[in-house]
């Protein structure tokens, strides 16, 4: 029985340390996310409006792409719906073709209604082979329009890439708990 005891009590503080690590970088990702809207919202970029009146949008403040004809992309993001976070997000990609070097960017997708927003937390949502995002800088986005449901932008942060595809990418959402 102490053993039993001993086992449940371990499981018990593992678990716990498990939740908060997750918690934990979680919480990185959610302070970074709102690091970056930060920085977009004071770059006179034109987003204010997609920032205001969008139904939602994710927000990736550190997304990794790299290859050399094979590439890939990777990042973790938060789901804001009516400007309050509501979950975590990751973005994956694989794609093949002509392509070459690293790069570093933040990138924010927007959605145009609840609807859009929902199939995106549903984990329906993909892009198709040819989307791309809109590049940030200034007033760029002053004439960018959703597609869809919805509007991408990207904005490089470091490296450099012959690539500026959001095509591929394959998200997964995960619900905060409160």
């Amino acid at each position: 029985m102490k053993i039993l005891k001993t086992i449940t009590a371990s499981l018990v503080l593992f678990m716990a340390l498990g939740v908060n690590a997750q918690n934990d970088k979680d919480q990185k990702i959610i302070n970074d996310a709102n690091e970056a809207k930060e920085k977009l919202m004071t770059m006179e970029v034109g987003l204010d409006p997609f920032f205001t009146n969008s139904a939602g949008y994710v927000l990736f403040p550190n997304v990794g792409k790299g290859g050399f004809i094979i590439g890939g992309a990777s990042g973790n993001g938060v789901v804001y719906e009516n400007g309050e976070v509501v979950g975590m997000a990751d973005l994956k990609k694989l794609s093949v073709g002509l392509q070459a070097g690293g790069q570093a960017i933040t990138e924010v997708i927007f959605f145009e209604t609840a609807n859009d927003l929902e199939e995106f937390k549903k984990g329906e949502f993909e892009f198709s082979a040819e989307a791309s995002a809109v590049a940030l800088k200034s007033g760029v986005s002053v004439n960018a329009k959703y597609k869809d449901g919805v509007a991408v932008f990207a904005l490089p942060k470091a490296g450099l890439m012959a690539d500026a595809s959001v095509g591929g990418q394959k998200f997964d959402y995960t619900p905060i708990m409160k």
